[in-house]
């Protein structure tokens, strides 16, 4: 199997600004799945336990003069340390920057690589990044793990196609930084945060113990999906009783999620989302994320498993 690549400035930034120090945040290790359109980046999607996030981008996003091949329907998958990424990444573009000059300028070519590693006697597989000046070039050597076999990439590709269903209802977050905020305050009262979503367009969180009860409502918010008109008789009622009675009429529902993974979810705002959308489905929160980049939408998907600690 083969994969080479030159990443484009627009990839680079969007990489190294955005989302890896995002994706960071949601788990050390990941596996990364390339074929022959796009490049996507997956946490736990073969794991139900915690949070799985998809990043899913167009090769012409990222890469210029991208070129893969593999028995199997030219798909490649690993694992890799987003850390050890990002930090090889970020290297490799403050080389470029220091002593980039001439007509081979700012080329950074990325491309997997069997190694010879010190005191083995076993190549290794490697993601290398190539930065090549006007009179020399430096390699950075990322290490990964085997290549999946046919079988895990379909088990992977699978995964993959069942996770991107979207719930019948979406509602924008204005506001992550505000949301991050109530939950960073949550975490210090309990685990188990429930979540109600409404057709009226409402997000409900609330942490409750035998001593506090903690919550906050967002209203009003744009809905994607199915939608409805909020009862006029509910105007004046709590907010817990009116997410009560929605759940009671099938136009609400509610799951209970860690603290800590949704908090997690919240971290998808340092890739600097357009727009932020969370929806409930099959027992789990989803949040969709979406930045606009050359025209077309990047996306990012978050799932918080149900009840999970």
């Amino acid at each position: 199997m083969k994969f080479k690549a030159f990443l484009t400035e627009n990839g680079v930034n969007l990489l190294e600004k955005r989302f890896l120090p995002a994706l960071d945040k949601m788990g050390k290790i990941c596996h990364l799945y390339l074929n022959r359109d796009h490049a996507i980046f997956l946490h736990n999607l073969l794991n139900g336990d915690g949070i799985q996030s998809i990043a899913q981008f167009r090769k012409e996003a990222l890469f210029d003069d991208y070129r893969i091949s593999s028995q199997n329907e030219d798909r490649i998958a690993f694992t890799v340390d987003i850390s050890l990424l990002h930090r090889a990444l970020r290297s490799s573009v403050s080389i470029c920057t220091e002593f980039g000059n001439g007509p081979t300028a700012n080329r950074l070519q990325i491309r997997l690589v069997k190694k010879l590693p010190p005191n083995s006697t076993q190549p290794l597989p490697f993601l290398t990044f190539e930065t090549k000046g006007y009179k020399s070039a430096v390699i950075q050597d990322v290490p990964i793990s085997k290549p999946l076999s046919r079988a895990q990439v379909l088990e992977l590709q699978t995964a993959l196609d069942a996770a991107q269903d979207l719930p019948q209802t979406l509602v924008q977050v204005p506001d992550l930084n505000q949301l991050q905020n109530f939950v960073d305050r949550m975490r210090h009262v309990g685990d188990l945060l429930n979540v109600t979503i409404s057709k009226y367009g409402d997000l409900h969180i609330q942490i409750s113990t035998t001593l506090i009860t903690l919550g906050a409502e967002f209203q009003k918010l744009l809905v994607i999906g199915e939608q409805a008109d909020a009862p006029s008789e509910d105007r004046n009622l709590t907010a817990q009783t009116r997410s009560a009675r929605a759940i009671l009429r099938g136009d609400a529902q509610s799951v209970q999620v860690s603290v800590k993974h949704f908090g997690k979810s919240l971290q998808c705002h340092l890739a600097k989302p357009d727009c932020a959308f969370y929806g409930i489905a099959a027992q789990v929160v989803v949040a969709q994320f979406l930045a606009k980049s050359i025209a077309r939408l990047l996306l990012v998907s978050i799932f918080l498993c149900f009840g999970m600690g």
